[in-house]
């Protein structure tokens, strides 16, 4: 059986040189000293169950920057006995990885089995990633890959089912501030930092190991009279910029959070997922897109006003820009967030749809058709229609459905705002509507 703990004889147990990067030298050299990732390397934890059994399955970690993918891959092989093997998806081309395919087999021969850790494998396209395939399935390779991004989306279905997809966590406060522990064991000094100072660099690493050990390397490199404060720190320190690719998972994450925040009546978690996306740098004209089809989803006739507020909101932003302008989409959200709700439309819009799709091309009912030829007046089209504006209280009740369809109820209001005064007024033309014909 595999020791948890073992590591024998490979990179990730090598000495980094004294020059090297403080994350070099802090790089864990035992699976039980990675830091955040308990629920997979714990004795409990899918890593923890494969090295203990002394067999790995190919598997695919998914997780933030700086949480430990890289590291893990190199620890798994030593604690199983396997030969190490790594390329990056951003490096590697075709001829690449048929070199590391030759060499794995050629090992193999040996008796020596290859784990290949492959970095951002995300970057192969479709066919590069059929290409693991048979190697995996034979054995020749366990196939470790690490992504940044959500699988389901960006790899093979082929490839997924022939590995297992860890979700390795941003690094919380905990397990960042042991970091920055071990920094300071290894520095022997304590980092120029008061006790809030600390807590805002381990707030601003955003769950990135190897950022805030960057961080404070530099901090140790300068030498202060007195320990920063939180101002201090700032000053000296660059802002890190929020994780956030507008074409990837992140940005649809956030988007859902805001949706779902609006359609929830929270205008304050709603105002926190607009702002966790301005500042990343979304586009602010996406944004309004998104408010805009919100306000007819969501909310349509239960306030009307919030279709106008999002098409003003776009206006002034359009003549503003940024950042004036970023204050009326700020009020187009809160608009929306603290409008009655109601998805009637978005209901109605579906069932119509649908309706119209199952029901072909029936003819409207000939009273309600014009007649600009005289054939068609000889034929019927426009006889019989009663003009409304003419009829008592401005409706006349007639039929304007097909004859071989019975009336459809496709809109149906709520109780809230302004629809439930047009439910009222719905329900008083129904029954007037009964009344006319005699109902």
């Amino acid at each position: 059986m595999a020791d948890l703990f073992a590591d024998p004889d490979q990179p990730a147990a090598d000495t980094p040189a004294p020059d090297a990067p403080l994350a070099d030298r802090l790089r864990p050299g035992t699976l039980g000293d990675v830091v955040g990732q308990n629920h997979l390397t714990g004795p409990d934890g899918a890593i923890g169950r494969m090295v203990a059994a002394g067999k790995l399955s190919s598997m695919i970690l998914w997780g933030p920057p700086g949480t430990g993918k890289t590291t893990i891959a190199r620890l798994l092989a030593g604690a199983v006995g396997l030969r190490y093997a790594a390329i990056s998806a951003v490096f590697s081309g075709v001829a690449d990885l048929k070199r590391v395919f030759a060499e794995a087999r050629d090992h193999a021969r040996t008796g020596k089995r290859t784990l290949l850790f492959v970095d951002e494998i995300h970057r192969f396209n479709r066919a590069q990633q059929d290409g693991f395939l048979p190697y995996v399935e034979d054995g020749t390779v366990t196939l470790v890959g690490a992504t940044t991004e959500n699988p389901s989306f960006e790899l093979n279905a082929a490839l997924l089912s022939r590995a297992q997809v860890l979700i390795l966590h941003r690094l919380d406060a905990a397990a960042l501030g042991l970091l920055l522990d071990r920094a300071e064991a290894i520095m022997e000094r304590s980092l120029p930092l008061d006790a809030d100072a600390r807590a805002a660099l381990i707030a601003s690493a955003d769950g990135d190991g190897r950022f805030l050990l960057n961080q404070a390397e530099t901090l140790f490199s300068v030498h202060f009279d007195a320990p920063l404060d939180p101002a201090g720190l700032g000053q000296f320190l660059q802002r890190r910029v929020a994780v956030y690719d507008k074409d990837r998972e992140g940005h649809y994450n956030l988007i859902s959070a805001l949706h779902k925040s609006l359609r929830g009546s929270d205008p304050q978690a709603a105002l926190y997922y607009l702002a966790r996306m301005l500042t990343a740098g979304e586009e602010p004209l996406y944004v309004l897109r998104r408010l805009t089809r919100f306000a007819s989803e969501d909310i349509g006739l239960a306030d009307p006003q919030a279709l106008v507020q999002c098409l003003a909101a776009k206006d002034a932003y359009d003549f503003l820009g940024s950042p004036e302008g970023e204050l009326a989409i700020v009020q187009a959200c809160l608009y929306c967030a603290t409008a009655p709700k109601s998805n009637a439309a978005y209901v109605a819009q579906k069932a119509a749809w649908r309706s119209a799709r199952e029901t072909g091309s029936l003819m409207p009912p000939q009273n309600i058709l014009n007649a600009p030829t005289r054939l068609m007046k000889d034929i019927g089209y426009g006889k019989g229609y009663r003009y409304d504006h003419d009829a008592e209280g401005g409706f006349s009740g007639d039929n304007y459905w097909p004859a071989e369809m019975q009336p459809q109820r496709f809109y149906v209001p709520t109780d809230r705002g302004t629809e439930k005064r047009i439910a009222e007024r719905m329900a008083w033309w129904d029954e007037r509507r009964g009344a006319l014909r005699g109902e």
